[in-house]
C-alpha cells in the first residue's frame, strides 16, 4: 500500500494542482472520485493542521488507505487573520470563489496595509490514525480589485511581488515553484522515499526498525500525530 496515496479532496483545480506536482514520483495517486461517494468530514478544526489532520484521518479509515489531505487558506493581517480556516466558507456555506474573494476586498476596502499570505498544511494520514504533516506559507498583498483568470480561490486577489503578478496571472507550473501548497508539496517529495518506509511500516507491511531521528528534519518521525 506504500505506492497508492489517496487524495482526500473534493476541489478538481486542486485535485490537478497536487497531481501535477507529484506526476515524476512512483506512486499511484487517486481521487476521492474513483471510490464514489463516501460521507464527508467535519471541518470544525481551530486550526489549518486540525482541519488537514480530520480529512486525511476521516477518508483513511473510510477506505482503509493513506489519505494526503490539505487544509490552506488566505490569512490577511488588516483583518485580523481572517478568513483563515474559514476561507473556503467565507462568505457563508456554499459560497463560491467569487463570493469569498468579494468579501475580503469589501472588508479591505480603504485600509493601506495590505499584506497577507497562503498557509497550506498537508497531512499524510493512516487508517491506524498516525500522520506525518508538513507546512509552508506564502507571503504577498491584496490587490484592490481581480486580476486574472487562472488559479481558483483567492488567487484573483492575491498578489506575488517576486513576479510582479497575481497568482492567476501565472501559469500552473509558475505558481507550483513558489506557492503554499507547491512548497508543502516540495517537502513532502524531498521525503518521499523516508514517506514509503513510514507508510509501509504503518500498513503492516515490514517490521518497523528503530527510528534514527537524526535524518529527518521537516517531520519527528517516532512522534507521528495520533487520534
Amino acid at each position: 500500500m506504500d505506492n497508492i496515496i489517496v487524495l482526500a479532496t473534493g476541489n478538481s483545480k486542486k485535485l490537478e494542482e497536487i497531481k501535477d506536482l507529484l506526476k515524476e514520483f512512483p506512486v499511484a495517486i487517486k481521487s476521492l472520485a474513483d471510490f464514489g461517494p463516501m460521507p464527508e468530514p467535519v471541518e470544525d478544526g481551530a486550526t489549518f493542521d486540525d482541519n488537514a489532520y480530520k480529512k486525511a484521518l476521516h477518508y483513511a479509515k473510510v477506505l482503509g488507505l493513506p489519505c494526503l489531505a490539505d487544509d490552506s487558506g488566505l490569512v490577511v493581517d488588516a483583518l485580523d487573520g481572517r478568513p483563515g480556516v474559514y476561507s473556503a466558507r467565507y462568505a457563508g456555506p456554499g459560497a463560491t470563489d467569487w463570493q469569498n474573494s468579494e468579501k475580503v476586498l469589501q472588508e479591505m476596502a480603504g485600509k493601506e496595509n495590505r499584506a497577507a499570505h497562503f498557509v497550506c498544511v498537508l497531512s499524510l494520514a493512516t487508517p491506524g490514525g498516525p500522520a506525518l504533516t508538513w507546512e509552508a506559507r506564502c507571503d504577498g498583498e491584496l490587490t484592490t480589485e481581480r486580476r486574472g483568470e487562472s488559479g481558483f480561490g483567492y488567487d484573483p486577489i492575491f498578489f506575488f511581488p517576486e513576479l510582479g503578478k497575481t497568482f492567476a496571472e501565472i501559469s500552473m507550473e509558475e505558481k507550483s515553484r513558489v506557492s503554499h501548497r507547491g512548497r508543502a508539496l516540495a517537502e513532502f517529495a524531498g521525503e518521499f522515499e523516508q514517506v514509503r518506509t513510514w507508510l509501509r511500516q504503518r500498513m503492516g507491511e515490514i517490521k518497523p526498525p528503530k527510528p534514527d531521528h537524526s535524518q529527518f528534519e521537516h517531520n519527528d518521525w517516532s512522534q507521528e500525530r495520533m487520534v
